[in-house]
């Protein structure tokens, strides 16, 4: 019992210290994307080419000093932040990166991703509440208005993916993809992908849906008053939560680390490359596109995005899922 407990204390530092150096080098790649698609180098001094700018970067906000403002509400004003990246350390729990390669191979692992991603944003909520700030403030009550309208399309699209595969367990869902011809569920639910595509945007407030955070109006939304290391972990927070969208969009609608078979029969030699790395391609190509979209879409109002959400995603997430019935009860009985 003691082992077993060690062992898993093990395995959960190694995946939280991968996930974070990951996580730095995102934000290193995320500069020098943009810097080349705005024409500049991105960062260059600190390291070869700029390498050890991350690192740099976190020794700044670790001795940066952590101001709280005199008539915020200093224990909620602590707590925000943690809660944030709690919720979404928490998701790459169930999330698995190959073959038996996951920490907790729970049969709901899909609902505790889409939880775990609806309780962050109380930390959000939070964060502007307790700053004691206007801006702030507006930006948490964005946050809580935008997830009420891009959830109810996500969580739409993804029940159309555990009735294709017959089940919450992410890895079951994987193999579910491998006995298919063609290997992935993006071709009979293209549009509940594009679906979850659009709202894992909003899920993690990035371009063009940065809405609680908007420099042009809100100075830094519910980042406003912080600094230092709790910045930071907002930081972190929200780099994290891409890689965990990311990972759902590979998991449920790419095949996460499989091949689909007709490509493994052309290419046998498709098989020698471990899982891992198909997976991490996959992920990484939502990462870009994440980056992409930042450098090339402004950012959309607040009214827009909500009409987005309720009179776009949803029939479109709705229209999915009734196709997908259709084809799950005449072609795939």
């Amino acid at each position: 019992m003691l082992m077993d407990i060690v062992i898993l204390i093990i395995k959960v530092a190694v995946v939280l210290g991968v996930v974070l150096l990951h996580v730095a080098y995102a934000v290193y790649f995320e500069r020098k994307i943009l810097g080349h698609m705005q024409s500049r180098l991105g960062p260059t001094e600190v390291g070869p080419l700029g390498l050890f700018q991350p690192f740099a970067d976190l020794i700044k906000l670790f001795f940066k000093e952590d101001n709280i403002p005199l008539g915020a509400d200093k224990v909620l004003f602590t707590i925000a932040p943690v809660i944030v990246v709690t919720c979404v350390m928490t998701s790459f729990s169930v999330i698995p990166f190959a073959a038996g390669w996951v920490l907790a191979n729970i049969n709901v692992g899909l609902l505790l991703v889409l939880a775990m991603g609806s309780l962050g944003v109380y930390g959000i909520i939070i964060a502007g509440w307790s700053s004691n700030s206007k801006y702030a403030f507006l930006g948490g009550l964005r946050s809580s208005a935008q997830i009420i309208s891009y959830e109810i399309p996500m969580g739409i699209a993804l029940l159309a993916v555990l009735i294709m595969s017959g089940s919450l367990n992410l890895s079951d869902i994987v193999y579910a993809q491998e006995k298919l011809p063609w290997g992935m569920f993006i071709f009979p639910q293209i549009l509940g992908f594009f679906v979850f595509l659009v709202c894992a945007l909003a899920e993690t407030n990035r371009t063009p849906f940065d809405l609680p955070e908007a420099e042009t109006e809100l100075v830094a939304g519910y980042l406003t008053e912080y600094s230092g290391f709790r910045w930071g972990l907002f930081f972190l927070a929200e780099y994290s939560a891409m890689y965990v969208m990311s990972s759902m969009l590979s998991i449920c609608f790419l095949g996460g680390w499989t091949l689909p078979p007709f490509l493994t029969n052309l290419f046998p030699i498709l098989n020698l490359m471990p899982g891992i790395v198909w997976f991490l391609l996959k992920v990484y190509m939502f990462m870009f596109f994440y980056i992409w979209i930042r450098g090339t879409v402004p950012r959309y109002r607040f009214d827009q995005l909500l009409k987005i959400g309720w009179k776009f995603l949803l029939p479109l997430s709705l229209t999915n899922l009734f196709v997908i019935m259709i084809i799950k009860k005449v072609f795939m009985p």
